[in-house]
């Protein structure tokens, strides 16, 4: 083989090498992204704060949550293969918060919200579950359920979801901006129904009183949780929209009393949270909740 021919090759192998290189240079920057997007989905759902016990370790499930006739504890999030989601596959994942159904095929109580999560948009939910599988394992058993009614999850779930159940189709990308990107924020993501609407006895949301509030009776794990309608006279009527973000971000109301109990959770998350939203989403969502009708709902 001639000098010319062995300078081919090596500008071929040089060249290929490069190639690759460059490649896996993109796939790496590529990954990065979509964690660091998946991190501020996590921080805008409040830093999935149910599955942290206030006392325990960040992620690792075991908080207690009233269930009709019984309790039910949060799960583990973390990537432990034994008692966390490290055997899960994304699939699995993904199919436990937007249909829920565990990896087993077993039912989830609807006290996790896979049905307001139906509708997340898959760019979304594909960023988030590469976020989990970044955070530190935990081995932590999940409690089991605590309930005087049997058969509770293989019987009554599924009749719960088939009167009850609200399901949506997850749309491929999520709005960017305006009351529409505001709407699928308080809706699909930081999921401000599930606390500021109240419930019945089994735990079925009252549509007609949607962020109306909730006494501690019907509120979230016993909280007097506010209306946040822009009713003048019992909700935040005479916020203004900076007064809304500025809430959400660093749980200052316009009085300058600070955001207490299960706010402030969400707002510092665990440890991302509502505090490192972006001001256009803050704003954004001010905007959808000024925009709804108001509804006249007395909490204290």
């Amino acid at each position: 083989m001639g000098i010319g021919s062995w300078f081919a090759v090596l500008r071929s192998g040089l060249f290929l090498f490069c190639a690759l290189v460059g490649s896996n240079v993109v796939a790496h920057a590529q990954a990065d992204d979509l964690v660091a997007k998946g991190q501020y989905i996590f921080a805008l759902a409040g830093g999935c704060a149910c599955h942290t016990d206030p006392k325990g370790t960040p992620h690792a499930g075991g908080r207690a949550f009233p269930i009709p006739l019984g309790t039910g504890y949060s799960t583990n999030i973390t990537p432990d293969k034994e008692t966390g989601l490290g055997a899960w596959t994304d699939r699995q994942i993904h199919d436990a918060m937007v249909k829920g159904v565990s990896r087993d095929g077993s039912k989830i109580l609807p006290l996790m919200p896979f049905e307001a999560y139906s509708g997340m948009a898959e760019e979304d939910l594909r960023a988030l579950i590469a976020y989990l599988r970044t955070l530190k394992p935990v081995k932590k058993a999940t409690p089991p359920l605590k309930t005087r009614v049997p058969f509770v999850r293989s019987l009554a779930t599924p009749v719960y979801l088939k009167v009850f159940g609200r399901f949506s189709s997850s749309p491929p990308l999520a709005p960017k901006s305006g009351i529409e990107r505001g709407r699928y924020l308080v809706d699909r993501v930081s999921l401000c129904g599930d606390c500021h609407t109240p419930k019945n006895s089994m735990g079925v949301p009252n549509r007609s009183l949607y962020l109306a509030g909730a006494s501690a009776k019907t509120g979230f794990l016993g909280e007097d949780v506010p209306n946040i309608t822009p009713d003048k006279e019992t909700g935040i009527g005479d916020w203004k929209r900076e007064d809304i973000a500025e809430l959400l971000i660093s749980g200052t109301k316009p009085d300058l009393d600070n955001a207490q109990g299960l706010m402030a959770e969400v707002i510092q998350g665990t440890p991302y949270g509502y505090k490192d939203m972006k001001k256009e989403d803050a704003l954004a969502i001010a905007d959808y909740l000024k925009s709804i009708p108001p509804i006249k709902n007395k909490i204290k």
